[in-house]
């Protein structure tokens, strides 16, 4: 099987200082084309139109959290196969294994390096589809 193109990320994170990084590290070091959201209900909003090739997705987030926002991305017809990453601090083996079960393909954790982050995620990406 081909590994399609990865171009698009949708970045979901609260925390103004990790979003303005972490899009950074994507687009100056990865080239890749990012839109960020400050939540999962934005997100909701953004992803059908921006249509992502990916969501990197922050678990903790007030109001709707990256669980419950990745549920709700399954339910729209344009988010419903769209790989999801979490990136979060939180990632010993337990907490990991429930991210996974969620649905989500891998985990980043927090604090992440922004010089390797893009690379990271084409690893992550060529995983999946290899």
């Amino acid at each position: 099987m081909n590994t399609p193109p990865l171009n698009r990320i949708l970045f979901v994170e609260d925390d103004p200082d990790i979003q303005a990084v972490g899009q950074l590290a994507l687009e100056a070091v990865g080239g890749f084309k990012v839109t960020t959201c400050s939540s999962g209900g934005e997100a909701l909003t953004v992803a059908p139109t921006f249509a992502p090739d990916l969501i990197l997705l922050d678990v903790m987030m007030p109001g709707m959290d990256g669980p419950e926002t990745l549920r709700q991305l399954r339910t729209l017809a344009a988010t419903r196969n769209t790989p999801v990453v979490f990136m979060t601090a939180k990632v010993q083996r337990h907490e990991v294994a429930q991210y996974l079960a969620l649905g989500a393909v891998n985990v980043i954790a927090k604090p992440f390096d922004p010089m390797t982050l893009a690379a990271t995620i084409r690893e992550i990406w060529t995983t999946y589809y290899g």
